[in-house]
Order: C-alpha cells, then sequence, then structure tokens
C-alpha cells in the first residue's frame, strides 16, 4: 500500500506544511473526483478504525505482540513489525489474501525463478511470501516506507529464500521511465495489495501498472484489494478497460478480490 499518513497522524500534521505525496488533504476538497470532504474525512476514518480493529481479530495462522504481527506462510513463521504511524506499516487484507492465494495456488501462479515487483509494498509481507516461493523480488515503496520494509525483508528472508529480495524507492507515476526503463526492467509479475483506497493518486496508480504491464512484455499483474468505498469499484471498472482481466478469487469475509491482469495488445 503507498501510504499517507493514518488519520489520527494526519490530525497532527494537518498545518504543519506537509510535502511530496503527504500534502495538505485542505487543499484538496476532491479525492481521486469522487466524494466530498465530508465523505473523505469519513472514509479515512474507516480506514483508521479498520486499522484499530484488526488488533482484536486472532485467528490461528496469526497473532500480534508489541507491535509485531507473525504469520504462517508458505511453511515458515513470518514476523511483521508494524507502527501506526502510517497507513503502509500496516498489513492490511488485500496483502494477507494475495499471500495466501499464492500460497495455496503454486500449480497456477508458479513464482519459482521468476522476476517479481510488488509495488506499494508497505511492510512487506507479500514480497516475503513471493520470496519464500522462489521469486527473485523487488520491493517498492515511497522512501519514508523503505527502512520498515528493508527491516521486515531482512528479518524473515535470511538463510530462506533462493534469492534474497531488493527494495527500491518508488513513487506512482512519477519518474518511471527513468528510474524502470522499459528497456533493462522486466518482470514476469507486478504485486499489488490493497493500494486503492481513498487517495489522489489513482490516475498515477494505474500509469504505473500499465508501465510495468505493458503490451509485449510478457508481464502479469495481480491485484487483490478490499473494496471499502465507491471509489475502489470505480478505479476497478478503469482496471478492467486497460487490461485483460479474470477475477481468481474472492475472499467473503474480508470483501477482498484477487485480479489477474494481462496487457491488451
Amino acid at each position: 500500500m503507498q501510504t499517507r499518513p493514518t488519520a489520527e497522524r494526519q490530525d497532527q500534521d494537518r498545518g504543519d506544511g506537509e510535502t511530496g505525496e503527504n500534502r495538505d488533504e485542505e487543499q484538496h476538497p476532491q479525492v481521486g473526483g469522487n466524494g466530498t470532504a465530508d465523505e473523505v474525512a469519513s472514509d479515512r476514518k474507516q480506514m483508521a478504525g479498520e486499522a484499530w480493529d484488526r488488533r482484536s481479530t486472532w485467528k490461528p495462522s496469526v497473532y500480534y505482540s508489541l507491535g509485531n504481527e507473525c504469520f504462517h506462510i508458505a511453511g515458515h513463521e513470518i514476523c511483521i513489525r508494524e507502527s501506526m504511524d502510517s497507513y503502509g506499516a500496516l498489513v492490511w487484507p488485500g496483502a494477507v489474501a494475495l499471500s495466501q492465494f499464492l500460497e495455496n495456488n503454486c500449480h497456477q501462479v508458479n513464482l519459482l525463478d521468476k522476476a517479481v515487483l510488488e509495488i506499494g509494498a508497505g511492510t512487506g509481507l507479500l514480497s516475503i511470501v513471493a520470496s519464500l516461493l522462489g521469486a527473485w523480488v523487488t520491493a517498492t515503496d515511497l522512501p519514508e516506507i523503505l527502512p520498515n520494509l528493508t527491516f521486515n525483508l531482512s528479518r524473515n528472508s535470511r538463510r530462506r529464500c533462493r534469492y534474497a529480495p531488493q527494495v527500491a524507492a518508488l513513487t506512482w507515476g512519477q519518474n518511471l521511465e527513468r528510474d524502470f526503463p522499459c528497456t533493462s526492467y522486466r518482470y514476469d509479475y507486478v504485486l499489488a495489495a490493497d493500494v486503492v483506497y481513498h487517495h489522489d493518486y489513482m490516475d498515477e496508480l494505474l500509469a504505473t501498472m500499465c508501465h510495468f504491464c505493458r503490451p509485449g512484455s510478457g508481464t502479469t499483474l495481480l491485484w487483490a484489494n478490499k473494496m471499502r468505498f465507491q471509489s475502489d469499484l470505480s478505479f476497478t471498472e478503469r482496471f478492467q478497460s486497460c487490461f485483460k482481466t479474470t477475477l481468481l478469487a474472492e475472499f467473503d469475509e474480508e470483501e477482498v478480490r484477487v485480479y489477474k491482469a494481462t496487457p491488451r495488445e
């Protein structure tokens, strides 16, 4: 998830002059062309509430301890360091769903020796699982997310993975051809989990997806997302118009959909 501060952190920061992608929302009464300022605030509050609610959810394969969330996926215990400071420092349902899908459907999506890019990697759970399944992984997110992402990747991949996962800064829609030129960077799979929610960068996200999953690239995009808001459904329609898509799985309890997409030639 390419991130913004959580609602509580935003309230503290507002008026202090945010820079880069974390811009003051008072300058953006419309988000992605959808919703009034009140609706945006309500949706962000819902996201923050969801983050807290996940702390009280217990499942046999997941437990929480002192800012760590632990999973048993791909035959390994994976411990993720989290923080409430940013959406990108939390594990979201889309990442868990896609990780479990990859673990259980290796015959359908075989990552062994494949080049894999994750956009909006956040805490790194999905990239860790892809690495454990034998992929050569590059995990990307905003620069301020990378220290925690790097920590989690190193902590969970050392002496476990065929290839050591790599980390790189990537801001959606910015300097894509300069930093990831099409002639030099080709991936078998691009992974994205819970990258769609109420934010200002839907166009940039779609442009980033199209850059890496372009005609002739042979790249397959796997996108998992919890469908929370009307803007999520609107983005899905645009996504389906840009790519040939297949709905691979639905996780009804978490309201998560997993899509496979390939370029329209």
